[in-house]
């Protein structure tokens, strides 16, 4: 199973109707916290429970999906953690 798997089968608590996740660790070669097997990642996410939540407490729900892999698998992590509603706004 790969990172990006992985990361996506934890996220699946937060229930999101659409999620993308890139790994951005090539981008980073040579710089702090660079892993070959993905270190640096970027997603879009879109949950419902997100409703009524800041940025902040929206990324750590986020963080609390991930537990670990955050602190042992993953340096970097770029969320653009959206609800339906935002979603749908151009």
């Amino acid at each position: 199973m790969s990172k990006i798997d992985i990361i996506r089968a934890r996220l699946a608590t937060l229930e999101p109707e659409s999620l993308e996740i890139f790994d951005d660790s090539h981008q980073h070669l040579g710089h702090g916290g660079y892993r070959a097997d993905g270190s640096h990642f970027r997603m879009a996410i879109v949950s419902a429970q997100f409703a009524d939540k800041s940025k902040v407490a929206r990324h750590r729900m986020v963080y609390a999906a991930l537990g670990e892999l955050m602190k042992e698998d993953i340096h970097a992590m770029n969320i653009d953690a959206r609800t339906p509603a935002e979603a749908t706004v151009s």
